[in-house]
């Protein structure tokens, strides 16, 4: 972290830091799955689309990718308990406002305030892990992060389906209120510094020209599913994005002291993994939204038994994570990287041929299998590029490793909605046009159809991810911090 140590590493107790700070990231993650097996009800219950309702997923990663550019600074200019709390405090108002909305534009609003508290969390706990764990020691940190997180999204759907299917669906966010509270609480009683604040200037322009930039592009996206690849505002949209974003990317290569040091893409392993994590991502979180909207709104399953149909993975992806720690420690990531991202691939086109009949049993085990691949190269991909770091980038380069993934897990929640969406329009007028009468059946077949495409785009983006993984390389902290490390050494064994 670019800030000053609270106190020595080892005057540091650990453990209730960590525990404070993951059941925090818990709440964080947890929110944000609960949301998916919700999605269908909500569709029904607020009359709104499919590409309208995926805002509150996608929403809320962007809020998050936002956000997150922003931490770099904060970590600097606030402590750690300091930003943790404000944090929490987020949290907990955003999960308020949701609970008590009568609209979709206000349990938006909600859950937008909602991801600007959680979009600070992660960061904060992943770059106070790269403080006190050596990089040598960081895979299994890693993993215990991973479980409880992983942890998080194997509950929630279940959780959300239960819930669901006997209460209404404001329950959901009444029930965090509570445990957001004791996560404050005990940060107030338990959680010390691991960094002192700093003098730090936040730059206005960089905040600004990100935010147009990240929002514009995630809307185009977006917007593409209803208006069409070729309509004007949607093209505007994603210009003007990508325009926002280049300026945003020269400020910071011009400034001295920048929002986010993109200089640590001048370290080879670190860019190269960041490439691949958005690759994963979009593999990853993009059918956290296919799967139940097959199962709920093509299959008529209910919303426990698509959150149940996801339990089985989830709960071993989370138990393997902590394996998948050491094992990186031992042996790095690029084989764990290219087994699991083989295993993903492979169990995905298990689900490019979706219909009618499919069995439950089949989907059980398909997404089952495709969770155990995603154990395996998740958090190995990302603590490999950041392990090359400089201890003077930690902060920008959690902040970087973050709002790429929040952001790509956002747009390609989006992309893959309007793939499936459009496609299922042309499926339905393709198959009009070779003499069927437009009945429910029809629109139910075309659906499964559009879903089956989107799939199809997720394995192509999985194997860039795959051909990238055989170059990810071993590395540590750079040779000059090491050089310090065992001078300041020395100079303490003569004294």
């Amino acid at each position: 972290m670019s800030t000053r140590p609270a106190a020595p590493q080892g005057a540091i107790k650990k453990g209730p830091i960590l525990f404070i700070m993951i059941l925090g990231a818990f709440l964080a993650t947890l929110n944000q799955t609960v949301m998916t097996v919700a999605v269908p009800e909500l569709m029904g219950d607020f009359d709104i689309s499919a590409t309208t309702a995926q805002w509150l997923t996608t929403g809320y990663m962007l809020v998050n990718g936002v956000l997150v550019p922003i931490t770099a600074y904060l970590m600097q200019r606030f402590s750690t308990r300091q930003l943790f709390q404000s944090a929490m405090f987020i949290f907990l108002a955003g999960t308020i406002v949701s609970a008590l909305a009568s609209s979709f534009d206000v349990l938006l609003v909600g859950r937008m305030i909602q991801a600007a508290g959680a979009g600070i969390i992660m960061p904060l706990l992943m770059t106070v892990i790269l403080v006190l764990f050596p990089p040598e020691k960081r895979g299994a940190a890693m993993g215990m992060v991973g479980f409880a997180i992983i942890f998080a999204p194997a509950i929630g759907p279940t959780l959300a389906g239960y819930i669901l299917e006997n209460f209404a669906w404001e329950t959901m966010f009444y029930g965090m209120i509570p445990f957001a509270l004791i996560v404050i609480v005990c940060a107030f009683i338990y959680l010390k510094n691991v960094s002192e604040p700093e003098h730090a200037k936040l730059d206005v322009f960089s905040v600004a020209v990100s935010t147009i930039g990240f929002g514009a592009l995630l809307y185009g996206f977006s917007r593409a599913g209803s208006l069409g690849w070729d309509s004007a505002e949607v093209l505007w949209m994603i210009a003007a994005g990508v325009v926002a974003l280049a300026l945003f990317v020269w400020r910071q290569l011009a400034s001295k002291e920048p929002l986010l040091d993109l200089r640590a893409f001048k370290y080879n392993m670190f860019s190269l993994t960041t490439v691949i994590n958005i690759a994963v991502t979009m593999v990853m979180y993009a059918d956290m939204m296919l799967l139940p909207l097959y199962l709920q709104n093509a299959r008529g399953y209910t919303a426990i038994e698509s959150g149940l149909l996801m339990l089985p993975g989830a709960l071993i992806m989370g138990f393997l994570m902590p394996v998948t720690g050491k094992l990186f420690d031992r042996f790095g990531a690029k084989w764990l990287a290219v087994i699991g991202l083989l295993i993903t691939i492979g169990t995905t086109l298990g689900f490019v041929n979706l219909s009618d009949s499919t069995s439950y049993t089949y989907l059980l085990l398909m997404s089952t299998a495709r969770r155990i691949g995603m154990a395996l190269f998740m958090m190995p991909i990302q603590t490999a590029g950041l392990n090359q770091l400089p201890s003077k980038l930690n902060a920008h380069g959690t902040a970087i490793s973050n709002t790429v993934r929040q952001v790509a897990g956002a747009i390609g929640t989006s992309l893959l909605v309007t793939v499936m969406t459009t496609q299922t329009t042309s499926h339905i007028k393709d198959m009009m046009a070779s003499g069927s009468a437009l009945t429910d059946q029809l629109k139910l077949d075309a659906t499964i159809q559009g879903i089956n495409d989107a799939y199809f785009v997720i394995v192509g983006i999985g194997i860039v991810g795959l051909v990238l993984s055989f170059f990810i390389k071993k590395t540590g902290r750079p040779a000059s911090e090491k050089a310090a490390e065992l001078s300041k050494a020395k100079v303490q064994e003569q004294a």
